[in-house]
Formats: C-alpha cells, structure tokens, sequence
C-alpha cells in the first residue's frame, strides 16, 4: 500500500506540470466567476471539493493506519521468534553444539516467509550459525540504522537504512550470564497483491463517493436555493423598514422554522425598538449589580477571603480618589476591582481551599488564576477593558512578578492599583495558615515593598490615606 500512495504522489507534480501556466489577469477573472455563480454551483463545488479532500486524506489514513499495524505484527513476530530462539540457545552455546544452533535457526527462516535471514554469535560476536550463508566462525557487527525500539530485556529493533530490512537483537542469558545474542533480519514490505488490490479499491470507492456527492449535492442546492432567496429578499426589506406581509414558508424544516421565526422576530422589532432606550438605563444599573454578585459569589467559595473584592475595591477608590481620578475612571475602578480574582472560578477547591500552604505544582495552579480571569472576560466585549487589571495585578514593579513580568509603567494604572489594595487586605485577613496581621505591620510591610513590589506613588497615596483615617478613627474615639 506504500508503493501505492508513493506511485500516485509521483504522478501528482508531472499532472501539475501538464497544466498550462495561469496568468494573474486569467487568476482573477476566475475568481469574479465564481463569485458571481449561482449558489447552486457554489454548493455543488463545496460539497465536491469537501468530499474529495476528506476521501484523500481517509484513504491516506487508512493506508498509514494498515502499514504501521502490519509492519508492528511482523516485528512482533521477528521478536517472538528471536526470543524463542534465544530460550533454547544458551546450553547449545555453552556445549558448543553448533549443529543444534544451525538447525534451530534453519527451523525458523522456513517456518517464517517474512524472515530476510537469522543468526546466532556468542558473547564476542562470533557467529556459531546463520540461515543463508555459512560462515561459522567469521565476526559479525550489529547493523547500523536508526534504533526503533529497546526492550527492557535488552532486545533492540533497528531499521537499516537499505532494503527495506529491520534487525532484532535478542540477547540469549544462561544462568544469568549473557551467552551471545539471537540477531534476526525481517523484511518490512509484504502483502504486494494485497496492496494493489486495496489500492484499486480505495480508488472505485473514491469516485463513487464524488459521483454521490455531485448528485447529493445538486439535490441540497435545490431545497436549500428557493426558502434563501425568500429569506434575503425578507432581511432586505428590514434592512430598509419596508417589510409589510411575512414571508412564504416552503416546508416545515430547519429552514421552514427559519423563515417562520424571521417573520416573528421582524413583527417584534418594531415593537421593540420603542422600548430599548427605557431599558438602558435599567441594563446598565443590572450589570453593575451582576458584577457585584459574581464578586461576591467569587468570595464565598472560601470563608477566609469572603468579602475581599469589596474590600479592595473600597482601598482602591481611596488610593484612586487620592491620585486625583475623575468620577468615570473611578466607577471602571471599582467594576475592575470586583472583576479582579474572577479567575479563581476555575482553581479547584482542592487548592483554593486548603488548609496550609501550598505545593509548587497547586502554587503554579493558583497563579494561573489571572489568566483564567482574562480569559473569562475576552468572551464578552463589554468586559475586554476590565482584563488588563485582572491579569497583571501580580505583576511587580521590579518585574519578578507574573504571569508576564511587567515592571514599572508598563504595569496597568489600575493593575498596580489594585496590586496594593489586594496585598493590604490579604495581610489583614485570616489565613489557613496564619492569623491575620495587624494594620500597622501590613503598612510597615507596604512601604518596605514599595519600589520592589509596588510603585512608590500609590503606596505613598494609600499610606497617606490610612494615616488620615487613623487619625480620624482615634479622634472619634477620644470623643467617645
């Protein structure tokens, strides 16, 4: 069947080159033909081209597929018969019986039509016996070629790089000492009739599945052509609002349902269209409020971080309000900061919830948390100005941080931003593994990271800010 595929690629370029050679002008004129054919052609040279180029490549498949199994079951049978004779060599070999030796391995070139040839050599690569020639007593090399196999028993398969031929070695052990070894030569091109017969199979089945397919696809285009045009001239008509009567339903099909509920959904569209700019200002609060709860509902798969994106997104309007952010940046903080661990939807629990720290491997797995969030968010383009914050707010000023080592300013304002606020309220929670850190440790703790961690700016803010909210805080007390 090799033979078969290499003969028909062979004849592939000699038939390209029998082709007259095609202008770039002819080219084009070619393409605004087609573009302008029907759509019945159209569908009959898709459906065509579909079914010829997934019969090549089944029949390339099969072939490769019937190849590689019959090429595994001759090696599996060298190998067999190798360590069959290598079981029954070991005392002929140490008795110095050569005639048994000779006898066993002319037993197995007849008993094995696939077998080129087969040979025994003791421990220093003497041959004591071989099937074709004799040469009892001359050195024999192991063959060069490409290693295929090696067996934990020590037997190796190699393809030599001529003839078509794979050598199995099979070492022969007696009393636990290696004696010699069993070398077997197989051949790997069987089956020629077998072959032609598949071949000349393979292409009767191929033109029939094109003959089939032309008539099947001719058939669809005649079902398919009448309700589309029916319906193109109805999305026409909406385009330019002059749609007055439904459109006429041909069958009860997909495409009948189709045209059924294109009438429907164009009598609905000009009751609606009245309606979608009192639902705007409805939508866009039920967002904001979605948001909150996919946050929320975030938090609550761990009681220890329940609570933490509002948390954050509290910190972060004070360092925004602190840096001078106008009210919009402000509002697309807060939503960046509720969207900001949405990754961790997809860490098992297994990890998010345990109970001490981490392995390197659910360490790994728990950072991926940032690309889970972009990920989550590209799906929806509302949502796409919300990723940089969600995927670099572990990125660290020096640029040791992850996933992509941003530094500096080349770190998303609202990213670093966050960084601090998510770092401050990790400090100041209860972990598995330690209890919470007081306010004053974690500001200490910010400021010694700032330049290596965060940017100096925000931390400055943010400690700015804190420092006014416990003076605030202790005023109220003392009058209190």
């Amino acid at each position: 069947m090799t033979g078969f595929v290499r003969a028909s690629a062979r004849k592939i370029p000699a038939t390209l080159r029998a082709l007259p050679a095609l202008s770039k002008e002819t080219i084009v004129l070619m393409a605004r033909g087609f573009r302008s054919a029907s759509l019945r052609f159209k569908i009959a040279f898709f459906v065509v081209i579909l079914l010829t180029c997934t019969s090549f490549v089944l029949c390339i498949m099969t072939v490769q597929i019937m190849n590689s199994y019959i090429l595994e079951e001759i090696l599996k049978r060298g190998e067999l018969v190798g360590k069959s004779i290598a079981a029954s060599a070991g005392y002929s070999i140490l008795s110095r019986d050569v005639l048994a030796l000779d006898n066993t391995v002319f037993k197995a070139k007849s008993a094995t039509r696939d077998m080129a040839y087969a040979a025994v050599v003791d421990a220093d690569m003497t041959l004591m016996a071989h099937s074709e020639t004799p040469v009892i007593g001359e050195k024999m090399s192991i063959s060069e070629g490409r290693v295929r196999k090696n067996s934990m028993d020590g037997t190796t398969v190699r393809e030599l790089p001529t003839g078509g031929v794979f050598e199995i070695s099979c070492p022969i052990v007696f009393m636990n000492k290696r004696m010699g070894t069993v070398i077997i030569g197989m051949y790997g091109t069987v089956m020629e009739e077998a072959r032609r017969k598949v071949g000349n199979r393979i292409l009767v089945v191929f033109g029939i599945i094109l003959l089939l397919g032309m008539f099947a696809s001719s058939l669809l285009a005649s079902f398919l052509i009448r309700p589309i045009r029916e319906l193109a001239v109805g999305v026409n008509e909406l385009k330019n609002g002059t749609a007055k009567s439904p459109l006429k339903i041909y069958s009860h099909d997909e495409l009948g349902n189709l045209t059924e509920s294109f009438n429907e959904m164009s009598a609905r569209i000009a009751e609606q269209q009245g309606m979608l700019n009192s639902y705007a200002h409805d939508l866009e609060e039920s967002y904001v409020s979605i948001v909150k709860v996919v946050a929320a509902a975030i938090d609550a798969r761990d009681s220890y971080t329940h609570g933490h994106s509002a948390r954050v997104s509290q910190l972060s309007l004070l360092i925004g309000e602190e840096i001078g952010l106008a009210r919009q940046e402000l509002e697309e903080l807060e939503i960046a900061c509720l969207f900001h661990d949405v990754g961790k939807i997809k860490t098992p629990d297994s990890i998010l919830l345990k109970k001490g720290r981490l392995t390197e491997e659910e360490y790994r797995e728990m950072r991926r948390h940032v690309e889970y969030g972009a990920s989550i968010l590209s799906r929806a383009p509302s949502l796409t100005k919300y990723i940089p914050s969600t995927r670099h707010h572990h990125e660290w000023h020096n640029g040791k941080g992850y996933p992509d080592g941003l530094m500096a300013d080349d770190i998303p304002l609202f990213a670093a931003i966050i960084a601090v606020s998510d770092a401050f309220d990790a400090m100041t929670s209860d972990r598995p593994y330690r209890e919470a850190l007081t306010e004053e440790t974690a500001l200490r703790e910010l400021d010694r990271m700032a330049g290596t961690q965060f940017r100096p700016d925000l931390v400055e803010a943010f400690l700015s800010v804190m420092a006014r909210n416990a003076v605030g805080r202790h005023r109220l007390a003392m009058a209190e």
